[in-house]
């Protein structure tokens, strides 16, 4: 009963329920048709049960293995994304693909790609000292100022949290002495992932002429970064609290709507950009099953992804 609740909750919540759900008296729970609805059951009176046999049937329900139904048994939840793949985090095998090797722009999503660069190098303790070139980027900023200087691990945690552009210049500069030297770095480290459908000029994401990746190349992206251990305790934080050099503080909450909103999401990273579309790398973890999926081009991105880790869980 208690799954069954939480099943109900979390799906209204985001409102993948449908507004002419039924309900129903049989005893059978029915499963959740591609994902996008749930049915209840009718409030009916019971006798109270003994309390060895609650115990009996409580313990049977803490065996079931699939955190969702399946919704549909003969593939995957519809999806409105332009391209999106699925995959098992643990062993890197593709579960579902829908254009996966299309060519197109990722937007902020390849901040996953600057962030790995960053934390596999290490030094997260030093100190980066702001440059005015940094500053050059719109249209989300954190808007530091030249001269300050920050930890390399905080820029780090604010950039994949909160995506913000001029971290990203910050953090590229910083690393490898300019945005474009850092872009070739992007360009290596993609080459040894085996993405072959990826060229990338900036570290944020913005627009650019040549810059594109697919789907597929950003799992293997996704797949680095979620076994990485820095990056994977920074992108399951729903919020992160910055201080400025002048002793401001601010409070920012993540830009992933479904690590906010569903407790077995932990990750990844959001993008958009009008050329892009919304784009979404997300992950979630169930019960020994890790799921990591890759949500392109999406005018609905929050419902897809949820959709697909949610199936990718239970499949």
């Amino acid at each position: 009963m208690m799954r069954r609740l939480l099943a109900t909750t979390l799906i209204a919540f985001f409102g993948f329920a449908s507004a002419n759900a039924q309900t129903t008296t049989t005893k059978k729970a029915e499963p959740i048709p591609k994902a996008t609805a749930v049915t209840k059951k009718a409030a009916t009176p019971k006798p109270a049960a003994p309390k060895k046999a609650a115990a009996t049937a409580a313990s049977k329900k803490r065996q079931v293995q699939e955190a969702f139904p399946a919704g549909d048994e003969n593939g995957p939840p519809p999806i409105q994304a332009e391209a999106a793949i699925v995959i098992d985090a643990q062993t890197g095998k593709v579960l579902f693909e829908h254009n996966a090797d299309d060519a197109r722009p990722v937007a902020s999503t390849q901040k996953l790609l600057t962030g790995l660069i960053i934390a596999e190098e290490g030094g997260l303790d030093a100190d980066v000292r702001v440059q005015t070139t940094d500053t050059f980027a719109e249209p989300s900023k954190l808007y530091i100022k030249a001269g300050e200087t920050y930890g390399r691990g905080k820029l780090l945690q604010i950039l994949l949290v909160k995506s913000m552009n001029d971290v990203a210049r910050a953090l590229a500069r910083d690393n490898a002495g300019s945005v474009e030297a850092f872009a070739a770095k992007m360009n290596s480290r993609a080459a040894q992932l085996g993405m072959t459908t990826s060229r990338f000029v900036n570290p944020n994401g913005l627009p650019a002429p040549g810059q594109y990746s697919s789907a597929r190349d950003m799992s293997k992206v996704a797949l680095a970064a979620y076994r990485n251990r820095v990056i994977r305790s920074i992108v399951s934080q729903r919020s992160v609290t910055w201080r400025y050099n002048d002793g401001r503080t601010r409070t920012f909450d993540s830009t992933n709507q479904v690590l906010r909103k569903w407790g077995l999401c932990n990750g990844m990273k959001t993008g958009y950009t009008n050329a892009a579309g919304h784009c979404l790398i997300g992950s979630a973890s169930y019960n020994g099953r890790d799921v990591i999926t890759v949500v392109l081009g999406d005018k609905k991105v929050w419902d897809d992804s949820y959709r697909l880790l949610s199936w990718g869980l239970s499949s």
